[in-house]
């Protein structure tokens, strides 16, 4: 059998019909705005997400850094919760290259704390930076937040004429959780960043949506960034792809996740960390009689099942179902987990159980620096 890659939905591949799609692909030089794929792939991100205009960029990352330098000047704050990508595995993009300094307020799953957000927001004086901005994160880590609070930080963000910028890589997840179209999530916020290639399976590549102006300043950041392509259709086709094709399968990715869990709960020391698997992401935490987390990872890979430990010994594992997990793959990974787990303790590393923090996690690994999240 095949390998089961249980890491992250970036190690999705097109399918056969998507590669037909972008092998096909009109072409053009888009610095020149001539690529028609990619002109249509950001009039229909926009048009799904309900904003005015779109941007194509290679990743994610650059296009929350691109967000960072359009909606802010150097020597601004922009405001986040504790777990934000932006924050914890984007190699520190805001400050060293858009200036702007980030400024933390408590979090639990995806919910940010909003009186701690309105505490925060700075006092018009000149020893304080200006907040220019407060980001938001939907889903997070597996989380999403309840429209009732990204309406409420909304609200107070329009009080005191802050932008909001959501970091929405896996939006389309969360609006299937929610049960809701993606734009009644993005009509929330300013501007929205979301990837194509990780549930939606497409091989490379981001939107940044939102007002005309702001996409105008956007595409003057990703050029200077270096991310201004030129007959790149031939990629942005997967996208336009997914975005027609693989939307609603993503359905499919959170009832595995939720089988998964409901069996790995099963196994002795094996905790999963929130009784409700929202989206495609949970985490485990083990405890007696299970092993270290790198020990049971080890194990997992030589039968064929990889996932995301902790690299310092944390009792920690991450993993997300996606397109190519099927419903056979999710039971033979139990059974999988089973064996593994009977060869007993070696190498176990006491820990916490299942109220135990959840680490913020980049698409590669869990960090080694658990940070403090908590359960919802």
């Amino acid at each position: 059998m095949r390998t089961i890659d249980l890491r992250s939905d970036t190690v999705t591949l097109p399918s056969a019909e998507m590669r037909q799609f972008m092998e096909q692909a009109a072409l053009g030089d888009d610095v020149y705005g001539e690529d028609p794929t990619i002109n249509a792939l950001q009039a229909r991100a926009a048009d799904m997400l309900g904003k005015e205009a779109a941007l194509y960029v290679p990743s994610g990352t650059m296009g929350n850094v691109v967000a960072h330098l359009s909606w802010c000047r150097a020597g601004d704050e922009a405001i986040c919760g504790q777990a934000a990508h932006t924050l914890n595995a984007e190699a520190a993009n805001a400050a060293r290259v858009a200036g702007v300094q980030l400024r933390t307020v408590p979090q639990q799953g995806a919910s940010l704390d909003v009186e701690a957000i309105r505490r925060s927001i700075r006092p018009d004086d000149p020893h304080y930076p200006k907040t220019a901005l407060i980001w938001v994160e939907q889903p997070c880590n597996g989380w999403v937040m309840p429209l009732e609070e990204l309406r409420a930080i909304s609200q107070l963000a329009r009080e005191h004429d802050i932008r909001v910028h959501m970091d929405g890589a896996r939006i389309f997840n969360a609006a299937t959780a929610l049960g809701v179209p993606a734009a009644e999530i993005a009509a929330h916020v300013d501007s929205v960043m979301f990837c194509v290639s990780k549930g939606l399976a497409a091989p490379v590549g981001s939107l940044l949506v939102g007002p005309r102006e702001f996409i105008a300043r956007a595409m003057r950041g990703r050029k200077m960034v270096g991310g201004a392509m030129r007959q790149a259709g031939v990629i942005a086709a997967g996208g336009l792809y997914a975005l027609d094709h693989m939307v609603e399968r993503l359905a499919e990715d959170h009832d595995h996740a939720r089988r998964l869990a409901a069996g790995l709960r099963k196994l002795p020391g094996l905790a999963v960390d929130r009784d409700d698997v929202q989206t495609n992401i949970f985490f485990l935490h083990l405890s007696p009689p299970a092993p270290s987390a790198k020990v049971l990872a080890a194990r997992l890979r030589e039968r064929g099942v990889l996932c995301g430990a902790a690299k310092d010994g944390s009792p920690i594992i991450r993993l997300v179902t996606h397109y190519g997990i099927e419903r056979e793959h999710v039971d033979r990974a139990l059974e999988i987990f089973a064996e593994a787990l009977a060869e007993g303790t070696d190498g176990h590393r006491p820990g916490t159980g299942s109220d135990a923090g959840t680490p913020e996690v980049t698409d590669e690994e869990v960090p080694s620096t658990p940070q403090p999240v908590g359960a919802a």
